[in-house]
C-alpha cells in the first residue's frame, strides 16, 4: 500500500512518489477500488491531474500535478521528450555489449490485446539507450534511458535484442525467478513444501526522473533506490551467478 512516506516531492504544483510493484498508477477501468496513485493523492490534495504512467508491476518514480497549468506544462514535456526518464532493470542472459541504442519502432501487437511488438512498417519511432551496470553469468543488471514513451517499450526492445527482462510472463521466458535456479546446492526451508519465487513481478524500476518545473522554471531531479525484491534478487546474483 501506499504511504505518505512514498511522496518524494510536493508543492504547490508537483507532486511526485515512488510508486511501489503492485499498485496502479490511475484507477482501474473495471475496479476503480483497487489500490493506485491517484487516487491515494486525490484523498490527500484533492483534484489531481495525471502526467504519465508507469505499468503495475514496475516500481519508482511518478510524477502528478496539482493543477491544470502545471499539468499542460508537464504533459507538453513529456509529448516532447524532453524529460529523461531512466529506469533500472534486470535481463536474462550476460549482455556483453556495455553500452548501445535501440532503435526500433514499435506497434500494438493485433494478436494479443494489450501487448505491443516491432512493427517495422506501421510502428511509431521507438529509441531506447542503455548501459551494462552488473554483469552475471546468466543475467545482466542494465540501465534503460528512453528517449520515446512507448507502451511496454524496454520490454519489447531488450527482447528483440535478444535479452529480455528477467521476469516476464508477456514478453520472457520465464514468469518467476526462482534461487534454485542458481544456487547448486539449494535446499528447501524445513517444513516447506515449494520453492517460493525470489523475483515474481517484472523487475523494472523508474530509476531517476529529471523535468522542468512548471512554474520556476528549475530543474527537479528525482531518483528512487531499488526496491527491497530487486535488491534482494541483486545480492543472491553476487553471491551464486558471478562470471
Amino acid at each position: 500500500m501506499l504511504q505518505t512516506n512514498d511522496i518524494v516531492f510536493e508543492d504547490d504544483s508537483v507532486v511526485c512518489l515512488n510508486k511501489p510493484a503492485g499498485i496502479l498508477s490511475i484507477p482501474d477501468r473495471y475496479n476503480p477500488n483497487l489500490p493506485n496513485a491517484q487516487t491515494f493523492l486525490q484523498k490527500l490534495y484533492g483534484q489531481i491531474f495525471t502526467v504519465h504512467r508507469l505499468d503495475k508491476e514496475t516500481s519508482g518514480i511518478l510524477c502528478f500535478a496539482k493543477t491544470e497549468a502545471a499539468h499542460r506544462h508537464l504533459s507538453l514535456q513529456f509529448n516532447q521528450h524532453s524529460v529523461t526518464k531512466i529506469y533500472h532493470c534486470l535481463l536474462q542472459g550476460s549482455l556483453l555489449t556495455p553500452e548501445g541504442t535501440i532503435d526500433l519502432p514499435i506497434g500494438e501487437n493485433p494478436l494479443r490485446a494489450g501487448t505491443m511488438r516491432i512493427d517495422r512498417q506501421h510502428g511509431k519511432p521507438s529509441v531506447t539507450h542503455y548501459k551494462v551496470i552488473e554483469r552475471f553469468r546468466h543475467y545482466t543488471y542494465a540501465e534503460a534511458q528512453i528517449l520515446t514513451g512507448r507502451m511496454h517499450q524496454i520490454r519489447v526492445h531488450f527482447k528483440a535484442l535478444g535479452f529480455p527482462l528477467m521476469v516476464d510472463a508477456i514478453y520472457g521466458k520465464q514468469q518467476k525467478f526462482l534461487l534454485s535456479s542458481i544456487k547448486p546446492k539449494y535446499h528447501l526451508q524445513k517444513n516447506a513444501e515449494n520453492e517460493l519465487p525470489l523475483l515474481q513481478r517484472v523487475p523494472l524500476h523508474a530509476h531517476t526522473l529529471i523535468l522542468t518545473h512548471p512554474e520556476t522554471a528549475a530543474p527537479i531531479h528525482l531518483s528512487a533506490d531499488l526496491p527491497k525484491d530487486l535488491r534482494a534478487t541483486l545480492n543472491q546474483l553476487r553471491k551464486h551467478d558471478t562470471l
